[in-house]
């Protein structure tokens, strides 16, 4: 038999004909054997009077369809594995597409006047021509508002036409006529972003966006992995429950299963139900297991590595954890400190570094550092149980017993009288919240972990009022209506994300402070002799910084498979400049010393510069006294960033009707600090300005004029307002956690 080596063949061999009878069973079965030996495990059984066929397989196979699966093995179910993720968005469950929404962002212009954002104002090009050209046949010319343009012409404009377009000689300035196709915008945009540039990233993060995979609906998995199922349910239907409610059908499902499925599943169930504990334990009952890494705030990261270590029960091991209550409710932060002492009960040490009160003082031993920050600091001033530390006199010990705290207001603002009005979010978990949010005021937003804070503030508030004032392309999460915008005229978010990603990021330059430092040493004699200007002094230019760390201070080693390492520059030693841009001295300081002064030497250094002064005195009212001008922002935890940030606010002017946003501000604070930020925001606040914080620490909620409190619960049991009002207000709430807590510490502070 020949057959085409260049195509696919579907042969079948006939290995017997029989009758089925007792008398032909041997015979049957013998057919049976050689058939699934030939055909690799898999026959067709052909019924001679109906013409009937029927497949049978050795291996995962539908009879009906005649499709068959691959051995079964873990990786069947991951979507990091090639061969059964979804081919459409390779196992994300997302995929970016251009936003039209971005693309024209305000249908009232025209486009002669920049309507269509990737394309701007009118220019005399092509694509404009071919859009005129396209207006002359439906009737509509670029001066028109894009939403008076009839709904076929711009699906034209947008997605293109095979259709042939006249475009006159007049516009192209040339003696002959031109007729040709319309691409469309959206080709446009995929044209600049195939390049490997930075205009094509721009163009990638202005006019993408992220949405729902069309093919696998989000789940991630061929359709092949999605048939399995377990209990009625698929592997991405249960990631894609809470952690709760995954504890909950894992509790119930041995009643779905038979006895012999039970026999099989019972140790693997058991090992689930304890690992999901675990994670219940640390305060995580609300997140999925398909909850995607970038979304997780630090501390939940560091709880779920925590969680994975208490489940591999390690003995003699050190374990040491940073801040780990960041973002925890009160409620949950007596789960995190039993999980802890589980950890030391089996045979581990562990050290926290860490200013929740309840952590320390359920602590074996605690080492207070000070006296204070920076270099004020460095030292142990007191070392020993809990009950020692409150008889010392150090600055922690007199916050833990009493006898400093940070008092709560006699008399709480009542605001201006205007308020915003955000009706019916209902992005993430929030149920159709309308929230009103008083202005003039100290607001804070509370509620456990998950509740839904973020949601509403962060991603529905946040980018709204972002895309009124300064015309951002972030899109809020879904909401009804907003009233109230009229009575402020800036919004400000101050997050915690570094204020740079290089050793060449400082303070200094982040506050534009170093600009007026070079301007003053532009104007020294001894630069004007030599005829420097001010970009003499940045270590960002060529001319007067060290050429072979390029004014970074620091050498990079690139590490493969490990984060980076920085060495000192072995020709300038770290100081980013060459040796003539550092003989210019004022007051007997190179430009690089004036970068290793810290925040207090440098107020009284440049006392009688009001311009740099302002903003010296900024960084100082936040705490940040002790960082040096030049710090790398690689140095700077998550809180000194925030804080760094907002010095930047408070040494603009401000108009008395700005909206501050501040997400978990006290993080990494200790109670001298949070103080002393509270002063801060107090005092913007009595300026007129507006104040919205994201916060669980206490010593902020009880000195708030009003609370926001979202929950009951994390996940699908929160995205509620559960309670609003004053602090005295709240506790009154039965329903709220955060009242709960509140009340004892008002209760305690009044005592």
């Amino acid at each position: 038999m020949k057959i085409d080596r260049y195509k696919v063949h579907n042969i079948e061999i006939v290995i017997d004909k029989l009758k089925v009878s007792e008398k032909n069973e041997e015979r049957l079965k013998k057919a049976v054997d050689i058939a699934m030996k030939h055909g690799n495990g898999v026959i067709v059984v052909l019924n001679a009077e109906t013409g009937e066929q029927k497949f049978f397989s050795r291996e995962l196979m539908c009879p009906t369809t005649g499709m068959s699966y691959d051995k079964v093995a873990p990786n069947s179910f991951s979507f990091n594995s090639p061969q059964v993720a979804c081919p459409a968005c390779n196992g994300l469950g997302i995929t970016k597409q251009i936003s039209i929404d971005k693309v024209i962002p305000d249908k009232n212009k025209t486009i002669y006047k920049g309507g269509i954002l990737p394309l701007g104002e009118y220019k005399n090009i092509l694509i404009f021509w071919q859009i005129e050209a396209i207006g002359e046949k439906y009737g509509f010319t670029l001066k028109t508002p894009i939403k008076n343009i009839s709904e076929k012409a711009l699906d034209i404009i947008i997605n293109g036409s095979d259709e042939q377009f006249y475009i006159s000689n007049s516009s192209l300035g040339i003696s002959a006529n031109l007729t040709l196709s319309f691409d469309g915008i959206m080709q446009h945009i995929e044209r600049q972003a195939r390049g490997s540039n930075k205009t094509s990233e721009n163009f990638l993060k202005t006019y993408y966006e992220h949405t729902k995979c069309e093919t696998c609906k989000g789940e991630r998995l061929r359709k092949e992995s999605l048939w399995f199922r377990f209990a009625d349910k698929n592997i991405s239907e249960l990631a894609q429950m809470d952690i709760e409610e995954l504890a909950n059908f894992f509790k119930n499902v041995k009643n779905k299963l038979s006895d012999r499925q039970n026999k099989i599943a019972g140790e693997i169930i058991k090992e689930l139900q304890t690992r999901i504990q675990f994670l219940i334990d640390v305060g995580l009952s609300y997140l999925s297991l398909n909850r995607a890494s970038g979304s997780l705030s630090g501390g939940e990261s560091q709880r779920i590595r925590l969680a994975s270590q208490i489940g591999s029960k390690l003995v003699n091991v050190l374990y040491i954890l940073d801040e780990p209550s960041i973002g925890l409710h009160q409620k949950d932060n007596r789960k995190l400190i039993d999980s802890l002492a589980k950890l030391r009960d089996t045979g581990n040490s562990v050290i926290v570094v860490e200013h929740d009160k309840d952590m320390m003082l359920t602590a074996d031993h605690i080492i207070d550092m000070g006296p204070r920050a920076g270099r004020h600091g460095g030292e142990i001033i007191v070392s020993g149980t809990p009950e020692e530390i409150l008889k010392s006199n150090s600055l922690t010990a007199q916050y833990l017993n009493g006898q400093k705290k940070i008092e709560i207001p006699k008399i709480r603002r009542k605001g201006n009288g205007n308020f915003i009005v955000l009706k019916n979010a209902t992005g993430n978990n929030l149920k159709s919240v309308t929230v009103k949010i008083p202005l003039g005021m100290f607001v804070c937003v509370t509620g456990v972990s998950g509740s839904g804070k973020s949601s509403l503030i962060n991603n529905t508030l946040h980018p709204i009022l972002s895309k009124l004032f300064y015309k951002s392309l972030k899109v809020p999460l879904p909401y009804g209506e907003i009233t109230g915008t009229e009575h402020i005229d800036k919004i400000i978010e101050v997050d915690q994300s570094p204020i740079g990603r290089t050793p060449r990021s400082n303070p200094a330059t982040y506050t534009k402070l170093f600009d007026e430092i070079r301007k003053l040493y532009e104007k020294l004699p001894e630069a004007k002799i030599r005829g420097y200007k001010s970009g003499r002094f940045s270590f960002n230019v060529k001319g007067g910084r060290c050429e072979t760390c390029r004014g970074a201070g620091v050498q990079t080693i690139e590490m493969h498979l490990m984060p980076d390492v920085y060495v000192h520059c072995k020709d300038c030693q770290g100081k980013r400049y060459n040796r003539e841009t550092l003989e210019v001295r004022y007051k007997g300081k190179s430009i690089n010393d004036v970068l290793d002064m810290t925040i207090e030497d440098a107020i009284s250094f440049f006392e009688n510069f009001p311009r740099i002064l302002k903003k010296l005195t900024a960084l100082n009212s936040v705490g940040l006294g002790y960082i040096t001008l030049g710090q790398q922002a690689t140095t700077l935890s998550g809180g000194e960033a925030q804080r760094v940030k907002l010095a930047t606010e408070l040494a603009k002017r401000d108009t008395g009707k700005t909206l501050y946003i501040l997400d978990e501000p006290t993080t990494g604070l200790h109670f001298e600090d949070i103080k002393m930020l509270l002063d801060v925001l107090n005092k913007l606040i009595d300026k007129g300005n507006s104040i919205i914080v994201i916060e669980h620490n206490l010593d902020v909620i009880k000195v708030a004029d009003h609370i926001i409190d979202i929950g009951k619960d994390g996940g699908k049991d929160g995205g509620n307002i559960i309670a609003k009002g004053t602090p005295e207000e709240v506790i009154k709430n039965k329903e709220s956690y955060t009242g709960k807590f509140l009340k004892d510490e008002l209760f305690t502070m009044n005592r």
